[in-house]
């Protein structure tokens, strides 16, 4: 029952598709032998112009999908090149498979043609990573490195494939091995302990939903459980989309990112439960510190485990928790105190009236404000949707709810490389193609992955890319004025400066948007293009000055 493939890439397509995959991301070296084995299977490279680019296009359709993805690379330069996309999937837990090509074993140490040793490269920046050494390796490689990458923990693995291994005949003589199966755990009460105990005391809760929940909260388990224990509801900034925002105790990102209203509840809260999320900088500083209360964590990833705070640690999955607490809440005990969640309502309803009035002070302004931008994202858009965000100065105003409601939301993890969003919103649109796909970037970002998006819009179509124009980079421009740097000198942004230009096609529609009369309707139009299959840019530029509020309060950047 054996089964012979020319070479080693038909093998590795063959186990591709056995496990369900059916798109590959790469910009892949002189081995086009891969090429040839995706047709053959009726796979589909999306052709990338930059490794970094097809890593993070990967690493959104794999967010999106809760599906492997595949990138492939070439050797060398190549792989070095695709790094930081390697560091931001493992900290986003994306699961991606890098395919990448590798000088021949019998050339090793000779100085040959692109010789690195990519393995010692990568395997500081993903779950797994393995050279091929010789033929009969490759398809159990291939198997252990599906395995690695799908989890738990999910996150990348590098799978290198030497020139003399991937021009071999391959010979599979048994059984080719499967990815093992997950095991159905029936979810039963929270035994007695800590954590439990924890909950039942709790009169003031907060449930903060981290990055791991996505995907594993099929039913609203988690909206369930904030029910059952009167919390307010909150979400890292990887964390969003995982939720629905529009739940009635939902009261947005924590954090950096959180309005006044929210973190005056934060502030005087008893408890917070950590649902699958990593404990980072952004989520528990700025705005207001967190009170020293204790801190429930649930995460299957030991190394997503803070032991900076107070409180139980349970290593599992949260979802798995969070059906099991609810259980035993609901056989006694535990009632949060009746006037917090009224306090969340009126959180809530305060948020709205901000909202209210900062599109009120925007429409006394002459130019297209932010806030009013992403009002006009909102009243032209559909279900379902999706957006796709960078971390830049300005487009996060779309992190600070309730601007920007309901939908999916990918963004970059903590690491927020430039160009994360500009180019994950292919990957997103990819996985979703059913999806409103909505990118929300700056000038500097939409830049960095310009290239692809040309390149790559006939086979994607659909995505509307919003930039924010204020000439460059917004951020290190306003941390250069709070340092009172001169300008001429160190220049990073410049207002003003004309938005960046774009070559329209059959598929591509741009457009620069000044008129606020006409702003509602320039959206429309160009989501009604996207709806065809087109790829529509938006550029809207923006005053240096149209900075969010929590941002703002933070005071990280100048008042």
């Amino acid at each position: 029952m054996g089964k012979r493939y020319a070479d080693a890439w038909s093998a590795v397509v063959d186990l591709l598709v056995a496990n369900g995959v059916d798109t590959c991301f790469g910009l892949p070296g002189d081995d086009l032998e891969l090429l040839r084995a995706l047709d053959a299977a009726g796979l589909e490279l999306v052709p990338c112009r930059d490794q970094r680019n097809a890593m993070y296009m990967a690493t959104g359709y794999a967010l999106q999908s809760g599906r492997l993805a595949v990138c492939a690379l070439g050797k060398g330069p190549a792989v070095t090149h695709a790094a930081t996309g390697l560091l931001e999937a493992r900290e986003s837990g994306a699961p991606v498979l890098v395919l990448a090509a590798g000088a021949p074993e019998r050339r090793r140490g000779s100085g040959g043609f692109q010789e690195l040793d990519q393995v010692a490269v990568a395997a500081p920046l993903v779950r797994w990573a393995h050279r091929v050494g010789h033929p009969d390796r490759l398809v159990p490689a291939t198997v252990t490195a599906l395995t690695r990458a799908m989890g738990p923990p999910a996150g990348p693995v590098y799978l290198e494939v030497p020139d003399d291994v991937r021009t071999a005949e391959i010979l599979v003589t048994a059984e080719r091995p499967t990815l093992p199966a997950p095991l159905a755990v029936e979810p039963v009460p929270g035994a007695p302990g800590p954590a439990l105990a924890a909950l039942r005391a709790s009169r003031r809760p907060v449930v903060l939903v981290g990055g791991g929940m996505r995907h594993r909260n099929d039913g609203g388990v988690v909206e369930r459980f904030a029910e059952r224990l009167g919390a307010a509801l909150f979400t890292t900034a990887s964390g969003r989309g995982a939720v629905d925002e529009r739940h009635p105790l939902f009261c947005g990102l924590a954090g950096l990112y959180a309005a006044a209203p929210a973190r005056e509840l934060w502030s005087s809260c008893d408890l917070v439960v950590s649902l699958a999320g990593r404990l980072e900088e952004t989520a528990v500083e700025g705005g207001t510190p967190w009170p020293p209360v204790t801190v429930v964590q649930v995460n299957t990833d030991p190394g997503g485990l803070s032991a900076e705070f107070p409180g139980p640690r349970v290593l599992g999955d949260a979802r798995h928790a969070v059906l099991g607490w609810s259980r035993a809440l609901e056989e006694g005990g535990g009632d949060a105190a009746e006037g917090w969640v009224k306090r969340v309502a009126d959180a809530r309803e305060a948020m709205s009236r901000e909202v209210e009035g900062e599109l009120a002070r925007a429409a006394a302004l002459p130019e297209i404000r932010i806030a009013e931008l992403l009002a006009a994202l909102d009243a032209t858009a559909a279900e379902p949707r999706v957006l796709v965000q960078e971390n830049g100065l300005q487009d996060m105003w779309s992190y600070c709810f309730p601007f920007h409601a309901g939908g999916g939301s990918i963004v970059p993890s903590e690491q927020t490389p430039l160009g994360f969003g500009a180019a994950a919103a292919i990957g997103v649109k990819r996985a979703a193609p059913d999806h409103e796909v909505t990118a929300f970037v700056g000038d500097g970002a939409f830049l960095a992955a310009r290239a692809d998006i040309a390149v790559t819009a006939a086979s994607h179509g659909g995505v509307l890319y919003v930039v924010l124009c204020n000439g460059g980079y917004g951020w290190l421009d306003a941390q250069r004025a709070r340092l009172g740097l001169d300008a001429d000198r160190h220049s990073f942004a410049r207002p003003g400066a004309p938005p960046p230009a774009v070559d329209e096609g059959p598929g591509l529609h741009c457009r620069v948007l000044r008129d606020k009369a006409a702003l509602t309707e320039e959206v429309r139009a160009a989501r009604q293009f996207c709806s065809g299959g087109g790829t529509a840019v938006l550029m809207v530029p923006v005053a240096p000055d149209d900075i969010a509020p929590p941002i703002r309060d933070a005071e990280v950047v100048p008042q």
